[in-house]
């Protein structure tokens, strides 16, 4: 009998406990999917398809910023105008700035972030200045906008905007 149940191991049949009892024999988890020729898009195929991500990607989706602000048949550059305006009045705030002129400079620069705001807004497709959702980046770009030209209204010397607890809230922070 010991012979036969050892025989039965080694060819890959059921197993006995050591009194005797019989155990059932391990069958994979994993399910074997048929060799089945099935186009793409039937059952079949989409069961044979893994979860993982494959190494090379193919197929994938255009971003919303490459060709949505205007037809493909225009230039990179033309479609891409909402984020070009913006960045471009940024640097000219910037220009100002290191010439000299940090007050303008600032002004043009929270301008151009609070433009930014109102072509999202209005625009239904804005290219590459879409980062977030069109609320999330309304908000930022509106209250970063609002904030630098509030600093730039609030800078000394000569502030064109006077706020009355300012003063002692910086010396409150600071002494």
């Amino acid at each position: 009998m010991r012979a036969e149940s050892d025989a039965e191991n080694a060819a890959g049949g059921g197993s006995a406990k050591a009194n005797g009892t019989p155990v059932a024999p391990v069958v994979p988890v994993t399910p074997v999917v048929p060799a089945v020729q099935a186009g793409p898009g039937t059952p079949a195929a989409e069961a044979a398809r893994s979860r993982r991500f494959p190494s090379v990607t193919r197929d994938t989706a255009r971003p919303e910023g490459s060709g949505r602000a205007v037809p493909g048949a225009v230039s990179t550059p033309a479609r891409q105008w909402p984020m070009l305006s913006v960045l471009t009045a940024t640097a000219v705030g910037l220009l100002f700035t290191a010439l000299g002129h940090p007050r303008v400079g600032c002004l043009i620069i929270g301008a151009a972030l609070i433009a930014a705001s109102v072509l999202r807004r209005v625009l239904p497709s804005v290219g590459m200045l879409a980062v977030r959702s069109r609320f999330t980046d309304m908000i930022t770009y509106g209250v970063l906008g609002v904030a630098i030209t509030l600093l730039a209204l609030v800078m000394q010397p000569h502030p064109l905007l006077v706020i009355p607890f300012m003063e002692s809230a910086v010396r409150f922070t600071v002494g």
